[in-house]
């Protein structure tokens, strides 16, 4: 499904826009400071320029947007790099001056649907369900949506732009077209607590994999493509506080955790959740007997919701899924397995010769590991236990998150202060005249 731009430059004087309750959100906040890139996006409605102000008051009509490169396409619409013509303007006039990034600062990603292509397939109940999850979300690991433009046409959402592109493209450009341990380890941790506040949402995601991982200009992740997500009643979403037990340690027999949780807090209120270490005290001591030891452990896995649709990308669907017996929030951790396995590998473990082949090794077929590359024991281990046939026992199902932290392979990672975590690969300032749809065809993927 793909909209025109010279289609939607025509229909720009019948669009209405409409100011959204995210574009207040200020993400330098609940980003952290850390930034290794000297080209890091500022989030349009608290940059102190026209478009924030116009965002802020919802002043601003569609008919100010210019939309150029059109970053990607998937099954319910296409989604443009889109500036403000009024910003393009003053920067030509500022070109002498110091500031230089008000251009790169202020563009967005604009998914555009077309409405009656919607209705025609009877894909409505997803756009709106997009929006509605998109609405909820404050978090440095997924997207703002800044605006939602709506005509008797088009559908169209403005949401932050990521120049680093996706990491199926960025492992097409790795040597022999695989990422070391140190760029899956650092992806694959922001995925998890990425996939936590969803699931602590209620939302389960469903539509894991390396095209749907954004990375933005400063390294880090931002997991996009919402409208295949199931978003649960809040009658199954309970977070729950399990408080003094020792979590079990999956994995390797000799593995000690360097640091366990520790929380002194036991709301369970979303907003009032306390980090597993502060970042602001000094971590406490403790004697090696109680290394196993932590305080409360924080869960919110939504276990009680099940779904009967058959949706995602057939070489990450999880057997629940492709035998129809129904699947609920443990299908986000089958994904984040067959995700890790791909970044490894280059491959997915379960592709067929086609379609149908590739559904019944998924079901029937065992789990197998290519000899080469040579991967750490520990993240062999973790795809295995992600990715058990049977849901009730998968790593996850249960404890969600807090028992995957634990693994060996995440062995040294800071989860208090991933944010704040030097990324394994800066992306270069992105430039829009470097870029066209004709120079690179081949990779125009689902955006978001």
């Amino acid at each position: 499904m793909e909209a025109c731009v010279d289609d939607l430059a025509d229909d720009l004087q019948s669009l209405s826009f409409t100011s959204t309750s995210t574009v207040t959100i200020n993400r330098s906040t609940s980003s952290g400071s850390a930034s290794n890139s000297g080209s890091s996006s500022l989030d349009p409605s608290t940059h102190g320029s026209f478009s924030s102000k116009a965002i802020r008051t919802g002043s601003l009509s569609l008919a100010d947007l210019r939309f150029s490169l059109r970053l990607g396409s998937g099954d319910i619409g296409s989604v443009y790099l889109a500036e403000l013509k009024s910003n393009a303007t003053d920067t030509n006039k500022n070109d002498s001056s110091n500031d230089q990034n008000v251009r790169k600062e202020v563009v967005f990603a604009a998914k555009v649907m077309d409405k009656k292509e919607l209705a025609s397939r009877s894909k409505e109940g997803r756009a709106r369900t997009e929006i509605e999850i998109l609405e909820l979300l404050d978090h440095p690991f997924l997207p703002s949506l800044y605006a939602v433009v709506d005509s008797p046409r088009w559908l169209c959402l403005l949401t932050e732009f990521c120049p680093g592109g996706d990491l199926h493209i960025l492992r097409q450009r790795q040597p022999l077209k695989r990422f070391p341990d140190s760029s899956v380890r650092f992806y694959a941790s922001e995925v998890v607590v990425a996939l936590e506040y969803l699931h602590m949402l209620g939302i389960v995601y469903r539509d894991l994999k390396p095209e749907n991982v954004l990375v933005r200009s400063d390294g880090h992740i931002m997991l996009t493509d919402f409208d295949l997500s199931l978003k649960c009643d809040d009658s199954t979403s309970t977070p729950q506080i399990i408080s003094d037990q020792r979590l079990p340690v999956p994995g390797l027999q000799n593995y000690h955790p360097v640091d366990p949780p520790f929380t002194s807090s036991s709301c369970i209120i979303p907003n009032c959740i306390v980090p597993a270490v502060s970042c602001f005290h000094p971590k406490r001591k403790r004697k090696k007997k109680d290394v196993h030891r932590g305080g409360p452990e924080f869960v919110a896995e939504p276990i009680d919701v099940r779904s009967m649709s058959f949706v995602g990308t057939h070489e990450y669907l999880a057997p629940e899924i492709v035998s129809g017996e129904g699947h609920g929030s443990p299908v986000d951790w089958w994904t984040l397995g067959i995700f890790m396995y791909e970044l490894f590998y280059g491959v997915t473990p379960f592709k067929g010769v086609d379609h149908e082949l590739t559904l019944a090794n998924i079901v029937a077929r065992a789990l197998e590991f290519p000899k080469e590359p040579a991967v750490p024991a520990a993240a062999k281990d973790l795809i295995s236990q992600l990715l058990v046939k049977d849901p009730t026992r998968r790593l996850g199902s249960t404890m969600g998150a807090s028992a995957i932290k634990h693994h060996p392979f995440f062995q040294g990672v800071n989860w208090a202060l991933l944010r704040c975590t030097s990324p394994t690969y800066v992306p270069p300032p992105f430039s829009k005249e470097d870029e066209s749809d004709e120079s690179c065809p081949e990779t125009l993927v689902e955006y978001y």
